[in-house]
C-alpha cells in the first residue's frame, strides 16, 4: 500500500501509526472494506459502504460519525499523487481503546490506496486449487479483519489459492471470495446468511439471471463437488476465476469450463454499470 489516510490528512503509508492499545491489535477488533479501482474509477463503492456500516453495526462499533465522511475521503484520495489507477482502496474501522463489554464508542478510521496482486494469468489458464477448511466461518455478514481460522489450514502450501469453508459437509464460502457450483444447469451458491454479501457475488448473480442462467441458492453438499461439471469463485480481486479442485476432488474435467469463462467476459463487458462517474 502507497498511501493511507489517517487522522484528517493523506500521508505515505510509513508515516502512519495506529496505537498498540487499540481493540484491532488487542482484541482483533475491526472491519474493513476492499474496493477495486478500474482506470482511477471505483467499483460498487455504494454496495461497499452499505456493507460496511453493517459490518460496523455487527461487530458492536459506534461509527455513525464516521460514515458520512468516507465517500469524500476516499474519492479525495483518488486525486492524491501516489494513489494507482489500478489498484485497491480499504477502508478500516477500528475498535479503538475502549472496550464495553463487545460495544466500542470510540473508533478509530484509516483508509489505505494501493496497488493489486491480480489474478496470475497462469492461474487463470489452469484454474484455482482450494484446500478444504471444515470449520464455520464465525459471523460471515460482519466483514472481520480476522482471518486467522481461514489461514491455518493452509499451512504455507503454496499450491493452494485460499481456503474453503466446508462445515459438516456443507460449502458456504472461500476465504475471500464467494463460491459457486455448476451442476445439472444450475449454478449453486449458498444464500446469504450463511456467508458474506459479496459485491462481486452480486453482480455475477444479476448477471447470471440477466442471461438466462438457473440459479439455486443453498449450501452445495461435498459429495456434489465430485458430481459438478465445474465451479467457480467471485471476489473484488479474482472478479471470476475457475476452480478445478478442491482438496484431492478434480471437479468436472479439471480444467476451467465454460460457464465460468463466459460470466468472466460478461462481466468485464458489463462493468461500466457499476463503476462510478
Amino acid at each position: 500500500m502507497s498511501l493511507c489516510y489517517i487522522d484528517g490528512k493523506y500521508a505515505p503509508v510509513s508515516e502512519c501509526r495506529l496505537p498498540v492499545t487499540d481493540m484491532a491489535i488487542q482484541r482483533g477488533v475491526a472491519v474493513f472494506e476492499a474496493v477495486r479501482i478500474y482506470d482511477g474509477k471505483l467499483f460498487g463503492l455504494d454496495m461497499h459502504l452499505e456493507r460496511f456500516a453493517e459490518s460496523a453495526r455487527r461487530a458492536g462499533i459506534s461509527a455513525e460519525k464516521i460514515f458520512p465522511r468516507l465517500p469524500e475521503v476516499i474519492e479525495g484520495g483518488l486525486r492524491v499523487e501516489g494513489c494507482p489507477a489500478e489498484g485497491l482502496v480499504r477502508p478500516y474501522i477500528t475498535g479503538g481503546d475502549i472496550n464495553n463489554k463487545g460495544s466500542f464508542p470510540e473508533p478509530r478510521f484509516f483508509v489505505l490506496f494501493g496497488g493489486i496482486n491480480k489474478t496470475p494469468d497462469e492461474e487463470r489458464r489452469r484454474g484455482a486449487v482450494l484446500e478444504p477448511n471444515r470449520v464455520e466461518r464465525p459471523y460471515p455478514l460482519c466483514k472481520s479483519i480476522n482471518y486467522l481460522f481461514a489461514l491455518i489450514p493452509l499451512g504455507g502450501d503454496k499450491a493452494n489459492h485460499e481456503s474453503l469453508y466446508m462445515p459438516d459437509g456443507e460449502i458456504t464460502e472461500a476465504m475471500t471470495n464467494n463460491f459457486f457450483l455448476c451442476k445439472e444447469g444450475k449454478i449453486i451458491t449458498a444464500p446469504v446468511g450463511r456467508v458474506l454479501d459479496g459485491v462481486t457475488r452480486s453482480v455475477v448473480l444479476t448477471l447470471v439471471r440477466e442471461n438466462g442462467f438457473t440459479v439455486e441458492e443453498r449450501c452445495p453438499r461435498e459429495e456434489e463437488l465430485a458430481q459438478a461439471d465445474e465451479a467457480f469463485i467471485t471476489g473484488t480481486v479474482n472478479e471470476v476465476l475457475s476452480v478445478v479442485r478442491v482438496g484431492n476432488t478434480t471437479i468436472g474435467s479439471g480444467r476451467p469450463g465454460p460457464v465460468a469463462a463466459h460470466l468472466y467476459r460478461l462481466f468485464l463487458s458489463n462493468m461500466g454499470r457499476w463503476l462510478s462517474a
